[in-house]
């Protein structure tokens, strides 16, 4: 598929979503590349549905995320006119062992408190950036995942790092200036780094080798 085919892709899920679960079909907003270009299209997919209400997103900060990413996460909210809430664990990070066992920390620290939300405000459905070619968990995923209580759309499944960032340069949407520093997926603090390897190899390396186990739990 060339990208237009998979933007045109993207938006029918979209526009399946908004018909089948309304505007409360939430954008889980990282403030990443991937997320960002979701909530993009989704944002366009509602004005020419001709809804009137603001794209609602749901951000899961953990309390060591970086704080450029929060800015730009605030900046790019206002400039859109973005309807964000704010996920935090409750957690007292200064006694938690921070990505000591990458599992614990990130279930208790972000897929806990980010299951809860959705329960909590009755969010039927949740648009994700995840791509395929992230991580070999993510490579058979179908686009259209079942949770139980909501269901989870993964609209840019197909689309490459190369498609994303193609995408982003073309249509003028802003990105987070960590990107221009060398930086190539955008997690904690402490799970974060440089990389000019692959896409995720600046990632926590024993998180990436037990995605499965992570997404079993909830993880996007």
């Amino acid at each position: 598929m060339t990208l237009d085919d998979k933007v045109r892709l993207a938006r029918e899920r979209m526009a399946e979503a908004l018909a089948r679960f309304g505007v409360r079909t939430a954008v889980g907003w990282t403030g990443g590349k991937d997320s960002t270009v979701v909530l993009a299209l989704w944002r366009g997919v509602l004005r020419e549905a001709g809804c009137g209400e603001a794209p609602f997103a749901i951000n899961l900060d953990t309390g060591c995320k970086f704080p450029v990413v929060l800015a730009f996460r605030d900046r790019l909210a206002r400039e859109w006119g973005v309807d964000v809430t704010v996920v935090r664990p409750e957690v007292d990070l200064a006694r938690y062992p921070l990505a000591v066992d990458p599992v614990q920390c990130c279930g208790e620290l972000k897929i806990r408190p980010l299951n809860e939300a959705i329960s909590r405000l009755k969010i039927p459905a949740l648009l994700t950036g995840v791509r395929a070619d992230e991580n070999p968990d993510r490579a058979h995923r179908p686009w259209f995942e079942d949770h139980g209580d909501h269901v989870r759309i993964l609209p840019i499944l197909e689309w490459t790092e190369l498609d994303v960032w193609t995408f982003l340069v073309r249509e003028g949407i802003p990105w987070c200036p960590l990107y221009d520093h060398g930086y190539r997926s955008l997690g904690c603090v402490p799970c974060t780094s440089r990389s000019g390897r692959g896409e995720r190899s600046g990632r926590d390396a024993a998180k990436e080798e037990r995605m499965a186990q992570l997404r079993s739990l909830g993880y996007f």
